[in-house]
């Protein structure tokens, strides 16, 4: 085989990977900040994206990522401290879930409720709970574990601390590391419902917004 052919051959599979690559398809939503197209994207926010969609949530875009994009490098640790908090918890799923609840209740995020809701009730977390808690009321029926769950959130967020009594019951129940756990998770959803809510990132066509102004 001549030179010839073998540059020749080296030039149609090179030719053959570069037909096989083509842009992801993002399906970013937003209203205040327009959804971007991956050819729109600067190298910084393609490395967020690309990280974002390899990473734990399976290739989803959904949520504050297309906000989160408007400053890429922050975005990017951002959605890594995310994919933690949501994925690698110390606390159980139907536990974490509950304080991402209690969080986008506080700030009256209508999609991160959307979202979670259904992620907490798949959790086993229970609908008279959700419900509860959606109201703005102390759910009744807790049990000790979910107790806890909710005295530390509902006090970290409107009192901006928590007493003695709660802090013992979830270092009880969850450990020095599941307390700093329910931190990060509060942390970072109510990071995610600014984003949402500066964004008045809309629901999913047909979806209904479940969070009623609380008196």
């Amino acid at each position: 085989m001549t030179n010839r052919n073998l540059l020749w051959m080296g030039a149609v599979g090179l030719g053959v990977v570069a037909l096989a690559w083509t842009d992801p398809v993002l399906k970013l939503r937003g209203d205040r900040f327009k959804p971007l197209a991956y050819e729109q994207l600067t190298p910084q926010q393609k490395s967020m994206i690309d990280h974002l969609l390899a990473g734990d949530r399976g290739g989803s875009t959904e949520g504050p990522f297309n906000v989160f994009l408007r400053s890429p490098e922050m975005g990017d640790m951002a959605q890594q401290l995310g994919a933690q908090i949501r994925f690698h918890s110390s606390l159980p799923r139907r536990l974490n879930e509950m304080a991402i609840l209690v969080s986008a209740r506080f700030w009256g995020a209508q999609y991160e409720w959307y979202a979670h809701h259904r992620n907490a009730t798949q959790a086993g977390l229970s609908e008279a709970i959700i419900d509860a808690i959606a109201n703005g009321k102390r759910p009744a029926g807790m049990q000790p574990d979910e107790e806890a769950v909710y005295n530390f959130c509902h006090e970290m967020l409107n009192n901006r601390q928590v007493s003695d009594a709660t802090y013992q019951a979830a270092v009880s129940k969850f450990g020095e590391r599941g307390a700093v756990d329910l931190v990060g998770v509060m942390g970072y959803y109510s990071l995610v419902s600014m984003a949402l809510n500066l964004d008045r990132y809309p629901l999913p066509e047909g979806a209904k917004a479940e969070l009623k102004a609380l008196k």
